[in-house]
């Protein structure tokens, strides 16, 4: 139960205000779309990135040492911060 709780806070904050947030938002904006197709949608977007996210993370575990995939996942998003502040 911990590392459920964990996994869903840490993804929920992160999602807030993300560009996929916004792409939904605006997607729902529309007036001639329907809310629970663009829901639907969303949502069916963000499990099946979660899911490759599981598998490719459980997949490398078994060739890399934990420690090194989240040094890699942290520089990675280090890079991405710094790429993101630095972009006109």
């Amino acid at each position: 139960m911990k590392i459920f709780i964990t996994a869903f806070v840490t993804i929920f904050l992160a999602e807030l205000g993300d560009k996929t947030q916004i792409a939904t938002l605006l997607f729902a904006a529309n007036k001639d779309h329907n809310k629970w197709v663009v829901f639907l949608g969303a949502a069916l977007a963000l499990v099946l990135t979660s899911a490759i996210g599981v598998i490719l993370g459980s997949t490398l575990s078994n060739y890399v040492n934990e420690k090194t995939l989240k040094m890699i996942g942290g520089a990675g998003f280090i890079i991405v911060g710094i790429w993101t502040l630095l972009a006109k």
